[in-house]
């Protein structure tokens, strides 16, 4: 809704033309009279030709009538005939102008500031102007099915508008000149929606026309009208069918009218409504979540109630009712889940613990027991109760006893429901049992438990007393002279299907039933007796949701009427005036309202002002799509995700204990936490369950939004937070508001909380931390990444097939030999460095000098760079850059730029980031290859004499506290004896140390400069700043994964160091990590592993942002 201001107007320049454009091709049902652009004449004559040519040949059939050529009914075949070859005509040239041009269509001029495609006409009978007349339908079986229609509503509409049976209904020559007129205007509107061109109706249901169903709305309620009077031409003189066709001959010609209004539903929309109106009243049922459910359920109700009356016996009625009553009033798809895991052995039975079918109960085998015990009880009490105490032995006296306990159980239950939410007494006065503190969610839990004890009574009260009372009721109430007859067959499978399906409302109904009968005590009421007590329960039904609709649409007026003076945004110019109308025109606006409520349909509101519309009838849903299948996916859509099982969860109890209310399909619901809003349609109840739409707002709100959802947080406010507003009333201040305050529930879910890190983030002591945790973030995560993936290892190992096993046993224990020389003690052997001078190439040279630097292998590193596969207890250095003439070049830049590498002197050796292979690293203990890196990731870009020197050298001792911490016996099943060769192994640990160091100086570089607060922010979002390996680190995401996520790990750390204190030894700084790892996520909130670990509901998630606006 768009609040617009007094000097807004309601139709701007350009929603003026499309209204003026649109709005008679709306009530004429096609004519296109106006366009946004010129149009030869002859389009607009066609157009009105074509509109005209059904009364043309209905004038002809009437002509020959009154002048007694042709009897009636032959009037009406031949004007029936002549419209149906018109129509065939009619659809034949646009089908062949399609065929011809089908092959060479014209590129039509599009333009943007006109809703329609603008047409090139060429001529009166051109190709352009056939198929901008005459659009065609899409298929071949509505071409003919349409054809067909338009001829029968000719034939029938002249025989429905003859002069001679006009005057014979009214006796007036002028009432039947203005009918015959308008009658027809009317008729032709009809037609040429049908055949010609359907208009653009103002009441839509379906929000594509997909199978061609809005030409045949107005069609539809044509032939309605003319079937009123053929029942009154063929069936004998009844004055109320008389009075009926009289009133709708006059209406008849009003038909033009309420298209245009919208106030006639669409055929879809007016079958769905009179399928749910009848379900609901007619046969005790509900109002559905999906058309499917509504045709089954529908059907299912219909043949219950025709099934019994072909029951003989009137104690058979009564037990198939009340057992047909009871399964109905269940939901009926889970039970098929049940029944089909029973007879399906394949399946496992524990899969029924998965179904939460109910807001209520949770299906499963224990309780299709209570739903059995509950149906056997009900059986054996209707028919012991109706066997020994109904007709022929009814007296007074037990019925009026059953009568007083359903009046005692309609208030007991009604103060149990009243005294669970925030107000009382239909939202008036604050409940002075509600809990006056919510925020915190065991303070309220514990003060709200003599509510929860009360919500159990009610709620037995209403599952199990309740209903056995009233069967007792209907079952005492039966007598023979029902069976076989309306009130028999509808009114009881009515009674005894609405006591399951809604119980606080058939205990309503039944109090009123027994009221009336306590008043009547001494008067005879024959007419109201006469009705027996299924058709009374009935009307009173039907009478009670009416006279409901009633008052909340006069409570919704009135807010309307009030608000468009109080609210600022609200009030116009006109707006003294529009008052002034609905006070002048009360009796009138009444009518409106009460129209609505009988028809059970929508009170429009126009453009939010106090003018208002009566609405198409329509179903509850108010939509004709599958729940959610309109719904807009976006990054704020996995909140909603994480929360509705939770929410669910809480609406089951407060459903149950009566906290929100009496729940009836079609009541809407409203859930506000901090910036979340949710909106919550009830769109099916029965026995224990209820079926619920939840849609969630964007979290990212309007100003408008803002706004509005400030206005409901107020409401809330007064409701909900009573202890800092001890001064307040008792009485709700917002009595007059649209919503009323129900209850607060406990759900899990998260809050959006925001801070500054101003003060931590620019501090360069913060900062200088950050860069010395890396390193131990990142030596605890390689590790465990290594042990977790050993772990795994072993667990598919011991999966696969035995003799595979057999064979990695036989590779363990191989041994290889090799000699110790001078050159294992460096995993390079360099030659000489080119001189620096100034004849040196160019060093960006595209085609630098193949000049290869001199690196000696021996015969034996020669064999085994040519061997790929992996030697146990021995692990392989490659180089990175290769040994292509290219990488030299690469590296010659490197070394004469001087990135990373230290001044040496000429003639002495120095690091170089390029060797062929070096030679095994050899483990001191077998066990150290379960922790040693990934081969790929060994050949860092940071040569090994680099690492020792860095301004932060590797930890050892950490390093040897989280060996410490691994447990190998998931491993080896060994003691914790192995911990101590693992630790002592020295080329594990340098493995580790050239691993982290590497990472480390390209996340930090080698300079040892403490990184700036954009720098953190933009290696945190992971746009890591250019340096000397970070091609390397792209090309291992896996490893590039890893150090990302220490990085983030240790921002986390440094904030929370800097927020709750220092970290004091080891053992802390592992309690913070395990819990980064297994309670939290760190990451960005656009990672798709955010949204996964929503849905998984960590109990953390930080998120680093920047707001360019500070």
């Amino acid at each position: 809704v768009i609040r617009m201001g007094p000097d807004v107007p309601l139709l701007n320049d350009y929603k003026q033309e499309f209204f003026w454009k649109r709005f008679p091709q709306t009530v004429l049902g096609g004519p296109r009279l106006k366009l946004g652009y010129c149009a030869p004449p002859y389009v607009y004559v066609n157009q009105i030709i074509l509109f005209l040519t059904p009364w043309v040949f209905g004038g002809v059939g009437t002509l020959l009538y009154q002048l007694h050529v042709l009897e009636d009914y032959y009037t009406a075949i031949l004007s029936g005939g002549l419209m149906l070859m018109a129509a065939f005509v009619i659809q034949l040239m646009n089908l062949c102008t399609r065929r011809k041009t089908v092959a060479i269509e014209r590129i039509q001029t599009l333009s943007t500031l006109t809703d329609e495609d603008e047409y090139e006409f060429a001529s009166c009978a051109g190709s352009e102007t056939v198929k901008f007349i005459i659009p065609g339908k899409k298929f071949i079986v509505n071409t003919v099915f349409h054809s067909l229609l338009a001829g029968l509503m000719c034939g029938l509409g002249t025989w429905y508008l003859l002069p001679n049976r006009i005057t014979s209904l009214y006796n007036n020559i002028g009432g039947t000149v203005m009918i015959f007129v308008f009658g027809w205007v009317t008729l032709c509107i009809g037609e040429y929606s049908l055949i010609i061109n359907t208009a653009t109706e103002t009441a839509t249901f379906q929000a594509q026309d997909t199978y061609e169903i809005t030409a045949l709305t107005r069609p539809l309620y044509i032939f309605a009208f003319i079937a009123v009077d053929l029942a009154h031409r063929f069936v004998v003189n009844i004055l109320a069918l008389q009075w009926t066709n009289q009133v709708l001959h006059i209406v008849f010609l009003f038909l033009p009218f309420l298209w245009a209004v919208g106030i006639l539903p669409p055929v879809d929309a007016l079958f769905l409504w009179a399928m749910e109106q009848i379900l609901e009243f007619g046969l005790g049922g509900s109002p559905m979540s999906s058309n499917i459910r509504l045709l089954v359920m529908f059907f299912l109700s219909v043949g219950v109630a025709v099934a019994s009356y072909f029951i003989p016996s009137t104690l058979g009625g009564v037990l198939f009712m009340t057992g047909m009553g009871f399964i109905l009033s269940l939901d009926l798809s889970q039970v098929g889940k049940i029944f089909i895991y029973c007879f399906n052995r394949h399946q496992p039975i524990n899969e029924l613990k998965t179904f939460s079918s109910s807001l209520g109960w949770q299906f499963g085998w224990k309780e299709v027991l209570i739903y059995a015990i509950i149906l056997a009880m009900a059986l054996v009490e209707a028919g012991l109760l109706h066997y020994f105490v109904g007709p022929p032995l009814l007296t007074k006296k037990p019925q009026a006893i059953v009568s007083y306990i359903i009046v005692s159980l309609l208030v007991v239950s009604w103060i149990l429901r009243e005294i669970q939410g925030a107000y009382i007494l239909f939202g008036v006065f604050q409940n002075p049992l509600y809990p006056k503190e919510i925020r915190n969610v065991n303070v309220f839990m514990q003060k709200q438990r003599r509510l929860v004890n009360a919500g159990i009574v009610r709620r037995i009260l209403i599952n199990l007393v309740s209903p056995f009372a009233m069967i007792a009721f209907l079952s005492i109430d039966v007598v023979q002279d029902d069976l076989h007859t309306a009130s028999f067959c509808i009114g009881f499978t009515r009674a005894f299907r609405t006591l399951w399906q809604n119980t606080e409302k058939a205990l309503l109904e039944m109090t009123v039933i027994a009221i009336v009968r306590f008043a009547a005590l001494n008067t005879d009421l024959l007419w109201w007796n006469s009705l027996r007590t299924g058709i009374q329960l009935l009307l009173v039904g039907v009478i009670r949701d009416r006279l409901f609709q009633f008052i909340y649409k006069i409570k919704f007026a009135l807010t309307v009427l009030v608000t468009s003076w109080t609210e600022k945004k609200q009030r116009r110019k006109s707006t003294t005036t529009l008052i002034a109308l609905n006070i002048a025109f009360f009796p009138v606006v009444l009518a409106l309202i009460a129209l609505c409520a009988i028809l059970s349909a929508p009170l429009l509101p126009l453009f939010t002002l106090p003018v208002f519309l009566v609405g198409f009838p329509r179903p509850v849903r108010s939509w004709p799509g599958m729940v959610g299948g309109a719904a807009c996916i976006c990054p704020d859509s996995v909140y909603y995700l994480q929360m509705v099982p939770s929410l669910t969860a809480a609406f089951r109890t407060a459903f149950a204990s009566g906290s929100l209310g009496l729940p009836s399909s079609g009541s809407h619901l409203l859930c506000r936490l901090q910036d979340r809003l949710m909106w919550v349609l009830v769109l099916e109840k029965g026995y224990t369950y209820c079926s619920l739409n939840i849609k969630g707002l964007e979290l990212q709100e309007t100003s408008c939004h803002a706004a509005e959802a400030r206005r409901v947080d107020e409401v809330f406010e007064m409701a909900f937070e009573q202890e800092e507003r001890a001064e307040t009333s008792c009485v709700n201040q917002h009595f007059g508001n649209i919503l009323t305050p129900c209850a607060a529930l406990p759900v899990k879910l998260y809050s959006d909380a925001r801070n500054i890190l101003t003060g931590i983030i620019d501090s360069h002591e913060n900062l200088r931390q950050l860069r010395d945790d890396f390193i131990k973030v990142l030596i605890w995560v390689l590790i465990q990444h290594c042990y977790s993936r050993s772990v795994s290892e072993r667990n598919d190992d011991e999966k696969a097939a035995q003799p595979k096993e057999g064979q990695l046993e036989g590779l363990n224990v191989t041994t290889i030999k090799t000699s110790k020389k001078k050159s294992d003690t460096d995993s390079l052997n360099l030659g000489d460095l080119d001189d620096w001078s100034d004849g040196e190439d160019d060093l960006f040279d595209l085609e630098p000098s193949l000049k290869k630097i001199g690196v000696n292998l021996t015969q034996q590193q020669k064999s085994i760079r040519s061997n790929s596969a992996s030697i146990p207890g021995s692990v392989e250095t490659r180089s990175l850059f290769g040994d292509s003439t290219g990488d030299e070049s690469v590296e010659k830049l490197y070394k004469a730029v001087g990135f990373g590498l230290p001044v040496v002197d000429k003639g002495q050796v120095a690091g170089s980031l390029s060797a062929g292979t070096v030679p095994m690293v050899v483990f001191s203990c077998s066990h150290s290859k379960l922790l040693s890196v990934p081969e790929e990731w060994r050949s860092g870009p940071l040569p090994s004499l680099k690492v020792y020197e860095l301004p932060n050298p590797f930890p050892e001792d950490w390093y040897t506290y989280i060996l410490r911490q691994l447990n190998f016996t998931k491993l080896e099943g060994k003691s914790f004896s192995i911990l101590e060769e693992v630790t002592r192994d020295k080329s594990l640990k340098d493995l580790y140390a050239q691993l982290v160091m590497s990472c480390y100086s390209i996340i930090f570089g080698t300079d040892g400069m403490v990184p700036s607060s954009s720098y953190v922010f933009r290696t945190y979002s992971g746009t890591i700043p250019w340096s000397v390996g970070l091609d390397w680190l792209t090309e291992k995401a896996e490893l590039l994964k890893l150090v990302l996520k220490s990085f983030r790990y240790a921002f986390k750390l440094m904030v929370d160091k800097a927020s709750l204190g220092t970290v004091e030894d080891f053992d802390e700084l592992v309690s913070y990590l395990e819990d980064y790892e297994n309670d939290c996520y760190i990451g960005l909130v656009s990672d798709p592993e955010w949204q996964e670990a929503v849905l998984q509901e960590k109990p953390c998630l930080f998120s680093l942002g920047h707001d360019p606006s500070m």
